[in-house]
């Protein structure tokens, strides 16, 4: 009997050692669980689109952050919702009715810096009010809020614009392009339109640069000399529930360049010396000055001749071999800058010397 017991209480001991074991170990945790808040990406806020004839293409900023502020390292995937409502059909107040999910890859967040995820919607369908919102997720349980939503228009897109020009001029560059009376189908436009310019400085991406214009020029006077600029017209239609962007014209290029001349020099004045005829000005305080040309000329002259040219820092010339003949000699300083070839200012009043 007491053997027994002891055998009983011995397979009790085992059992209860290995369910304790079971209890502890068989949840699958090596350390504790990670509360789920750390791993949330926070929401995107920045989902936006661009129209162009073939469709939308939509962009937003990967999540660097938790909700709680914990740096994120990558994201595992994007989930995009879509809706397509009638224009006709649509009600304000209604919930919007946002299909099937779906899955777009995610990626390794950098070092530093923001990283941009885009997605490209095709075949869209005319008449239709389009509706897009993403989540982000950092796990297959750790999907974020929805972000902002983005709303669109679609009808068949404008032709685009013909005939782009651009003229560089100093610190600008003017376009022309002709107007636009069709769409892509043929059908005559009834709607109205407005035209956006986009640039790309270098051939990088083209950004919208100002205001959508009723017109068909535009003079860009955010530019530096010396740069070149490419640039391209979009066609945008304007209706009552929104703007679709239509085709997008060729590109054209300018480089605008400092054609503005240096300010005139003054105070110009000249004495004989033993070692000619001395002529000598105020600086001109200019940033882009190289110097000064000197001109020269005599009495029954109709224009005066270039005899000399000074580099800063000097005011100063001497005209060393003046013609012995002319009892009166006229002089004039002009300034030019550091272009090549430079742009000169008209000359000063002139001074004469007795030779």
């Amino acid at each position: 009997m007491i053997k027994s017991r002891k055998i009983s209480t011995t397979v009790i001991g085992v059992a209860t050692i290995f369910l304790s074991a079971f209890a502890l170990g068989g949840c699958g945790f090596k350390d504790k669980p990670v509360p789920p808040q750390q791993v949330l990406p926070r929401p995107v806020t920045d989902l936006r689109h661009q129209l162009s004839e073939k469709g939308v293409t939509l962009y937003w900023s990967y999540p660097v952050e938790t909700v709680t502020g914990e740096d994120l390292d990558d994201i595992s995937e994007f989930v995009m919702f879509r809706a397509v409502v009638p224009v006709d059909s649509y009600c304000e107040t209604c919930p919007v009715p946002f299909g099937s999910p779906i899955s777009l890859p995610g990626g390794a967040l950098p070092d530093e810096g923001k990283k941009t995820a885009s997605y490209q919607a095709t075949l869209l369908r005319p008449g239709n009010l389009y509706f897009f919102k993403v989540r982000s997720k950092s796990g297959w349980w750790a999907e974020s809020a929805d972000s902002n939503t983005v709303r669109f228009l679609w009808n068949t897109p404008a032709l685009a614009p013909e005939g782009l020009s651009v003229t560089a001029g100093d610190k600008s560059n003017a376009l022309q392009w002709q107007p636009v009376k069709s769409h892509l189908d043929g059908t005559t436009l009834k709607e109205a339109v407005k035209y956006q310019v986009l640039r790309s400085l270098g051939g990088g991406p083209f950004q919208p640069v100002g205001d959508l214009l009723d017109g068909t020029e535009y003079v860009d006077t955010d530019v530096t000399n010396n740069r070149k600029y490419f640039y391209q017209v979009q066609t945008i239609s304007i209706y009552p529930q929104g703007a679709v962007g239509g085709g997008v014209s060729n590109n054209v290029a300018a480089t605008p360049l400092d054609k503005t001349p240096p300010a005139v020099p003054n105070d110009v004045r000249g004495i004989k010396t033993g070692a000619g005829l001395k002529i000598f000005w105020s600086p001109v305080e200019e940033s882009d000055l190289k110097g000064y040309r000197v001109y020269r000329r005599l009495p029954g002259d109709d224009a005066p001749q270039l005899v000399g040219e000074v580099l800063l820092p000097y005011t100063m010339f001497i005209d060393r071999e003046p013609p012995a003949t002319a009892a009166r000699i006229y002089y004039s300083v002009s300034s030019i800058d550091k272009r090549t070839p430079a742009n000169e200012s008209t000359s000063s009043p002139e001074v004469m010397i007795k030779n």
